[in-house]
């Protein structure tokens, strides 16, 4: 097997002279190969690399000398660290010859033994990202859901039987070699429950759909719960491409579409797009704004006032089956809520969403009264 990242071993013999003189490199040693390799992928930039092998050191002054010709290594990122005998090796110096891809540590051994160390440094050009595959039940209730990791090599380093780790599962044993591209399975669930739902933006579709010429789609999505009730819960889940699909009930798939899935923190949903609905009417109106608690100057001219203001909302389905609706709504400024018919959640400072359900159809009314404050005319 091609190694492109190469150990030599050079044992001098020294005198034995104060501050340990290091004479040049006269005599080289394949070292053994590598006892075990492994990658963490945890950063999206960069593979931390960390291989183990094992050194015959003899007593006193050793130097080794490590070449990464045609590799893409961080120099400064290389390290190295005396797992077995930690007390009786010692690093006394690093040195970088000039114009070379390598560098020499030099280590003083107590003795003459076999010493395992362990070498880690980051490596560039290692491409990964994680791809989804959701399968639908015909009554979109349930998924199958699959994760694959998927490594382009163009770092110049060969691994074989190399232990590829994430920063959440478990790690795997797999081998890649120069410019290869590798698919590996890292997540298999099946019968995952999931929700349905609609979502209705109001600072991005029409309030009225009938003032407008095409009718309004409104965005679905599958949602998926990542906690234990759920079947999942273990860690968090990467962000990548998803490919959804629904059995048909006839032996066959039918192809929803593909979405961006993001970064999934334990006991967040993943919500993956599959296109828009006209099945769900969204009709909104402001019926009131009116000023209250009005502030005057000593001209007599209005300075802050707050208003008084009323949403009226109505949700039609027209499904054979209940929808739940996401609406967002945004309120700008200082408020506080006076009155709703409905629960809510508040977002953040400017923005609030309602979940409802709609039965089989049906419609519901949902009304809520606010306040604004401070105001300038």
């Amino acid at each position: 097997m091609r190694q492109t990242i190469f150990w030599i071993l050079t044992l001098i013999l020294h005198l034995v002279l104060p501050g340990f003189v290091l004479h040049a490199r006269t005599k080289l040693v394949a070292l053994p190969e590598r006892a075990s390799i492994r990658l963490e992928l945890s950063h999206p930039d960069t593979t931390l690399v960390e291989e183990e092998r094992v050194l015959p050191l003899q007593k006193g002054a050793n130097q080794i000398d490590f070449s990464w010709k045609g590799v893409n290594i961080d120099p400064d990122s290389i390290r190295i660290r005396i797992l077995s005998h930690p007390d009786q090796v010692h690093l006394l110096s690093v040195s970088y010859p000039p114009n070379e891809a390598a560098l020499v540590w030099s280590l003083y051994s107590e003795n003459s033994w076999e010493v395992r160390v362990r070498i880690s440094y980051l490596l560039s050009a290692i491409d990964r990202l994680v791809t989804y595959k959701a399968m639908a039940t015909k009554d979109e209730d349930q998924v199958d859901l699959e994760s694959y990791l998927v490594l382009r090599n163009f770092s110049g380093e060969e691994f074989d039987r190399v232990m590829v780790r994430l920063d959440y599962g478990e790690a795997f044993e797999s081998s890649i070699a120069h410019e290869e591209t590798k698919r590996t399975l890292l997540l298999h669930r099946k019968n995952l429950p999931i929700t349905k739902t609609y979502t209705f933006d109001a600072n991005l579709l029409p309030w009225d759909p009938k003032e407008v010429e095409d009718n309004v789609g409104i965005p679905v999505h599958y949602v998926i719960k990542n906690d234990e009730d759920s079947g999942l819960g273990e860690h968090g889940l990467w962000d990548g491409k998803a490919r959804i699909f629904q059995d048909d009930g006839h032996e066959s798939t039918i192809f929803l579409g593909e979405d961006m899935a993001g970064y999934v923190p334990v006991n967040e949903s993943m919500k993956l797009y599959i296109g828009d609905s006209r099945d769900i009417v969204v009709t909104q109106r402001k019926i009131k704004e009116e000023r209250i608690h009005i502030r005057k100057n000593n001209s007599g001219s209005i300075v802050l006032f707050d208003t008084d203001e009323l949403m009226d909302v109505k949700v039609e389905n027209f499904k054979d089956k209940e929808a739940t609706l996401t609406l967002i709504q945004t309120i700008p400024g200082q408020w506080d809520m006076a009155e709703s018919t409905h629960d809510f959640t508040k977002k953040d400072a400017n923005n609030l969403e309602f979940s409802l359900s709609i039965p089989a159809q049906d419609n519901i009314q949902l009304q809520y009264n606010y306040h604004r404050r401070n105001l300038r005319n």
